[in-house]
């Protein structure tokens, strides 16, 4: 047998003996970071959600107060009945507010997004809707 076979069929066969239990030494390195971007997706996801819920709940504020005749405490009040009715505990500590100039109305949501770990406070949500008031005109004028 030649030098290159010899060492060919002596690699092959330590090889075949010395790797046992590298799989799970390349999962115990692996594993912890697989882990971790999984926990950071789902945390992110909840941020997002509670987002959207806080912008839903601005906007559905605001097609409220920017009637004829109501006001931004009307917009506030829907506002807190749509988190009231969604936000669960996807969003915690909510607070509401509203103002307009005449104008325009703005309603703005804040609250905190739930936390996945534990002791860890979750990630603060402002999301804020605006848009005019609704009032009659006369023609020409």
């Amino acid at each position: 047998m030649s030098p290159p076979q010899r060492l060919k069929q002596w690699w092959q066969g330590r090889r075949w003996h010395d790797d046992r239990g590298e799989t799970s030494i390349q999962m115990a390195i692996v594993f912890p970071f697989v882990l971790l971007a999984t926990a950071a997706v789902i945390q992110a996801s909840m941020w997002y959600y509670a987002r959207q819920i806080a912008l839903t709940a601005a906007r559905e504020g605001v097609t409220a107060a920017r009637t004829y005749q109501a006001g931004p405490a009307d917009g506030a009040a829907q506002a807190r009945s749509v988190l009231g009715r969604t936000a669960g505990d996807s969003l915690r500590g909510y607070t509401v507010t509203a103002g307009s100039d005449g104008q325009r109305v703005r309603v703005q949501v804040s609250g905190t997004a739930l936390s996945m770990i534990p002791g860890v406070p979750g990630l603060e949500v402002t999301q804020s809707a605006s848009g005019p008031v609704e009032r009659w005109t006369v023609a020409g004028g």
